[in-house]
């Protein structure tokens, strides 16, 4: 039986900048840095956001964009501090997809890496109780 989330991982051809992404988007705190020392596949760090594990390892691979992606609760009262943010490190952002009324708001963006992510306001609840609803 599955317990909970453990661990997000993403492949970044740089270690340092994807980490700097990390901390100027999400505040994220550094807990962890192999250097010279490689216990897995290739160096690696380790992130907290909130109390969300996000690890990052160096690849060469080239990663291609898609829809697959990552989505970070937040309250509507930060969603226009974080649209910010996102501008003043001129982060690559999507044009909002159509919703309906009811369902939150999001703000979609590319990292370095091509890795997708979403800081969303609403909940599951509110969404398939906003779909019940007829148009």
């Amino acid at each position: 039986m599955i317990d909970s989330l453990s661990h997000m991982t993403f492949a970044v051809k740089d270690l340092a900048k994807m980490g700097q992404f990390l901390e100027n988007i999400f505040a994220a705190q550094q807990v962890y840095a192999s250097d010279d020392q490689e216990f897995s596949i290739s160096p690696e760090r380790f992130y907290l956001i909130g109390e969300i594990w996000v690890a990052i390892m160096q690849t060469e691979d080239n990663i291609k964009r898609s829809y697959n992606h990552v989505a970070f609760k937040i309250s509507d009262a930060v969603f226009d501090m974080y649209e910010q943010r996102l501008i003043d490190h001129k982060i690559e952002m999507l044009p909002p997809r159509p919703r309906v009324k009811g369902e939150g708001r999001s703000l979609y963006f590319y990292d370095f890496d091509n890795h997708l992510f979403e800081l969303h306001t609403g909940t599951l609840n509110e969404r398939l109780a906003r779909y019940k609803l007829k148009k």
